[in-house]
């Protein structure tokens, strides 16, 4: 199965919305379609106005996208583009996909802009943590074991061409996971645009983009999860208009050993898990592929460094945090401007 390495803590759940009102009270069909991407499922909800029938071969397009970006950015299928220049042992111009380059170039800018905490290089470290594909290790790694693995991480150590990829070190590794469901999201919006709908919902695991009004008037609703453990909590509900929502935790993709917890989320710059209160984090933005990224960049910085930097950037951030107490959240300025909070 060609998948990418999730973020198993997305904590974003759709409100499923059957059917839609018309301003006139009368009820307008929802066309739903959905599948399997990226190790995940989508799904896609636009409204129907009335007499409208569904839009032909809109399911077939949108398949072809998905699995045209699996064969382009998937780590686990070793003839994808992106396996194809890990298995390159050299540091000159490796030509890719101008799909590819965009979304390796807005890597790199988000890694710049967080202080290289979001790290596409990463991958060697959270695969010796036991985070990825491989099992669980036998033994917490050693520091030797951390210092090892991090020659050869480090997003410096990438860049682009107009043409293509380059690394400065050839064992250098790149997982887009990070960052690639939220720009699936956006070229499956951006299909339904050329399409000229202007209702509607994408979501592949988890990350989610939504355009418009459910049909009577009122927004689409969106659950942000309890950062909990122990069952499936709703902890805000709240409608973000035309935009992007993605939410990164360390709260359900951990495991514990000698009673200390081991989280999925690798901080690049010490080679090791987070072990700060910073919970969940939510952002709210234009784009998907940002949202991705920043969501998993912030959770790593932890509560302080995301603040400051989300406020320095004006951007629209949900903060939860661990108390003594049980949770304390906080939200930017900008968040509290762009989303409204229905419950």
């Amino acid at each position: 199965m060609i998948r990418f390495f999730a973020r198993i803590a997305l904590a974003i759940i759709a409100i499923s919305i059957l059917m839609i009102a018309s301003c006139s009270d009368k009820p307008l069909a929802v066309a739903h379609l959905q599948g399997q991407t990226m190790g995940t499922t989508y799904n896609v909800k636009y409204v129907l106005a009335e007499g409208e029938k569904e839009v032909e071969g809109l399911q077939e397009e949108i398949d072809a996208e998905l699995v045209n970006i699996n064969k382009l950015m998937s780590t686990y299928d070793t003839t994808s583009e992106l396996s194809r220049f890990n298995q390159y042992r050299y540091s000159d111009n490796f030509e890719v996909s101008k799909e590819t380059l965009t979304v390796v170039n807005e890597a790199l800018r988000l890694a710049r802009l967080s202080d290289g905490v979001l790290d596409v290089t990463v991958g060697p470290l959270v695969n010796l943590w036991g985070f990825g594909p491989n099992k669980r290790p036998e033994k917490v790694p050693t520091q030797a074991d951390i210092d090892a693995v991090r020659d050869y991480v480090g997003y410096e150590k990438l860049s682009t061409t107009p043409t293509g990829l380059m690394k400065a070190n050839p064992m250098l590794y790149v997982d887009l996971s990070t960052i690639a469901k939220g720009y699936g999201v956006d070229e499956v919006a951006a299909i339904l645009d050329a399409h000229n709908l202007q209702h509607y919902l994408v979501e592949i695991g988890g990350e989610m983009r939504v355009k418009g009004e459910r049909g009577d008037g009122s927004e689409w609703l969106i659950a942000i999860e309890k950062p909990v453990t122990t069952e499936r909590a709703v902890q805000k509900v709240v409608s973000i208009g035309t935009n992007a929502i993605a939410t990164s935790g360390d709260y359900r993709n951990y495991y514990e050993e000698d009673g200390k917890r081991y989280s999925h989320l690798i901080d690049p710059n010490t080679g090791s898990p987070i072990t700060h209160d910073l919970v969940s984090v939510t952002v709210v933005n234009p784009s998907s592929m940002i949202a991705d990224g920043l969501a998993t960049a912030f959770n790593v910085m932890g509560w302080e460094r995301a603040i400051n930097l989300a406020e320095q950037e004006q951007l629209a951030v949900f903060l939860i945090r661990r108390t003594a107490d049980g949770f304390e959240e906080y939200a930017t300025p900008e968040f509290d401007k762009l989303v409204t909070v229905n419950n």
